[in-house]
């Protein structure tokens, strides 16, 4: 498998001239003024890439092709199932739709520079417009679809947004979420009003547009532009002028706002879809997320587009619309080549269907890859995924910041060998060091702080938007020279990365660091788990012990304490008597937010009895109330109620 994958070369010929390898993957887009550097140290917080290059970003993921005689290929494969609808949009139709919205923005006179907040459900018309916003040089903002209108209002303000486009609703499971009334009430509360908000109504539920706030119907505005025919011309924006501003999740006071810039981040997408995806242009590649989170953006919508892919926007649930096997539908159905999706989304298929009754009822043969990433992904689930579906289940790790993989599994260079529990190896562009709290690199396969020396490669945050100050205070100060990950981990002997837990998730027990990643993977190795999690929380003798939540498998009927024995056992095996791991409890569901992260923190705080707020990006706010009586009931937490907003 790995006696030929070219990984080594290719991360060494990086090391050797890392301007002449990014200097090389640049060739492969469209610059309308070549770089007059490749990257320049003197420019902003720790330089920049691609200085003095004009491009677009919406002419390389569209006009491109077109140019390129690629018009009629699948572009974006629409299919909600929630809805039932399907639609494919080749290469043409997307470029027809997108310069429609363009000129509707240009209109209310959106210009280079301008922000745009995009608050909407995953539907094909979100994706044509981050692509329009994109071909005027305009700035977005996505805000995930029904964010709290308080959090919404935080990003209107901080990106002093003159446009928002947004639905009527978006559609859950059981229910019809109106947007409006959340948008609405965010308008009212923002200091800075947009000048202009556009409706796409969807059948579910109309909303009632308010002409005063500036209101218009989306399908109404944008049909009026087709039928003119209206050509909008991209805009040259220069490689590091920002394409987007990401709001990233459960921040509390002032948003933190991730900006992109256009050059290096086409250059690291594209270089990440073949070399590291592993998939060639025409096919059909799937994330399984949402365009409110950073994998959506790069590899929903930017990354598939800028290397020539069909890439599909799924509206829906891994379970529940309607069953377990709705992800081999899609895969089936739109020919999927590589997928990639949330670990949670794996463990709570297993959970349904642990025998893969639904795999065996859909084709999924030409399925080449699976990739999960996004929590960390638990061996047990990656055995299982890769005996349902008989194709290599690669963990990789980056963030939000990072915007494309950190480290990871190359399938396009050669698959390296396996090590479950570990995301393999680090990408050219990133040299990944771990050091300890005073910034001293460790020996091998010790426990310390995940670090990536500067400069960060093309395709990383510039910085935070309006708040230079605050990212080198939170990202670089720490480590001189290094960009603080806040992850914790170790790199063993044959330089694999293993990413343990968020350094706040790294506990103390009488005088030990402990991972409580490490105490997870052990809990999901029992055969009656789908799923866990492992808090540090507060004690008067040893200051954090360790305290296990287990969700149980589906058709499980075994007696609830014997499990926690077992479990309490197995951890005392597999990492010692030092772990201290005697406090289990079973529990129906995990609280988590809507990308799939569970909230480790905020169960941490309700334990501990420490005030708490609810996180804006939680899925359902009702499962806390529920650890917290099952936390009450084992003698931990004064009840506190959740702070206001």
């Amino acid at each position: 498998m790995h006696a030929n994958s070219r990984y080594r070369e290719v991360y060494q010929d990086w090391q050797q001239n890392p301007q002449a390898f990014w200097a090389k993957q640049a060739d492969n887009l469209h610059w309308f003024k070549q770089p007059d550097k490749i990257f320049d140290e003197s420019q902003g917080v720790y330089g920049r890439w691609f200085v003095g290059g004009e491009t677009n970003t919406c002419y390389n993921c569209l006009d491109r092709h077109v140019a390129d005689g690629k018009g009629a290929q699948p572009a974006l494969i629409y299919d909600s199932a929630m809805t039932g609808e399907k639609r494919v949009y080749t290469y043409d139709e997307v470029l027809t739709e997108v310069q429609a919205i363009a000129a509707v923005l240009q209109n209310l006179g959106v210009e280079k520079g301008d922000r745009v907040v995009i608050y909407m459900p995953m539907v094909a018309e979100a994706t044509f417009s981050m692509l329009a916003c994109a071909r005027l040089g305009a700035i977005h903002s996505v805000v995930f679809g029904g964010f709290a209108a308080h959090e919404l209002a935080t990003r209107l303000d901080d990106s002093q947004a003159k446009i928002v486009i947004s639905a009527s609703c978006g559609l859950e499971p059981g229910r019809v979420v109106p947007y409006k009334p959340l948008l609405d009430q965010a308008v009212d509360m923002a200091r800075v009003k947009p000048q202009a908000c556009i409706i796409l109504q969807r059948d579910q539920h109309h909303a009632v547009l308010r002409y005063e706030h500036g209101d218009m119907d989306f399908a109404q505005a944008v049909e009026a532009e087709k039928v003119k025919g209206t050509q909008v011309p991209c805009v040259p924006v220069l490689a590091t002028d920002p394409l987007y501003v990401l709001y990233t999740s459960g921040t509390t006071g002032q948003p933190k706002g991730v900006i992109r810039d256009n050059g290096g981040h086409m250059v690291a997408l594209l270089w990440s879809m073949r070399n590291f995806f592993g998939v060639k242009p025409g096919e059909t590649f799937w994330a399984a997320s949402d365009i409110g989170w950073v994998v959506g953006h790069s590899y929903i919508v930017y990354g598939p587009l800028i290397a020539g892919n069909a890439s599909v926007i799924f509206e829906g649930k891994p379970i529940g619309t309607p069953d377990a096997g709705t992800y081999w539908r899609v895969v089936q159905d739109h020919d999927v080549k590589v997928m990639f999706t949330a670990p949670t989304a794996f463990r709570a298929i297993r959970r349904e269907d642990g025998d893969g009754e639904h795999i065996e009822r859909y084709d999924t043969s030409g399925l080449r890859a699976l990739f999960l990433a996004g929590e960390r992904a638990d061996t047990e689930t990656i055995k299982w995924a890769e005996r349902m579906l008989k194709v290599p289940v690669i963990d990789h790790w980056w963030q939000t910041e990072t915007g494309w993989p950190v480290a990871g599994n190359p399938v396009g260079l050669g698959l390296m060998p396996v090590k479950y529990g570990s995301p393999t190896l680090p990408m050219p562009g990133y040299d990944l060091q771990v050091v300890d709290d005073a910034g001293y690199p460790v020996p091998a396969n010790t426990l310390g702080n995940i670090v990536l020396k500067l400069p960060l490669p093309p395709g990383c945050l510039v910085s935070f938007w309006n708040a230079d100050d605050r990212f080198r205070t939170s990202c670089l100060e720490e480590f001189p020279g290094y960009y603080k990950t806040a992850d914790a981990g170790l790199v063993d002997e044959d330089g694999y990365v293993f990413v343990m837990a968020r350094t706040d998730d790294i506990i103390n027990c009488a005088g030990h660091r402990l991972s409580t990643g490490a105490m997870e993977e052990v809990c999901a190795m029992h055969p009656d788990v789908a799923e866990c999690a492992v808090i540090g929380v507060a004690d008067a003798l040893k200051g954090q012990i360790p305290c296990g939540f287990l969700v149980l498998k589906a058709k499980v009927d075994r007696d609830e304490k014997l499990i926690a024995k077992e479990i309490v056992e197995l951890v005392r095996n597999e990492i010692g008597p030092v772990a201290a791991f005697k406090n289990v409890m079973v529990v129906t569901r995990l609280p988590k937010t809507r990308s799939g992260k569970i909230l480790r923190g905020t169960m941490q705080k309700i334990a501990d009895g420490l005030p708490w707020k609810m996180p804006a990006t939680i899925d359902d706010p009702t499962i806390l109330d529920e650890i917290s009586e099952i936390l009450q009931k084992h003698g931990y937490c004064e009840p506190q109620k959740a702070l206001a907003g």
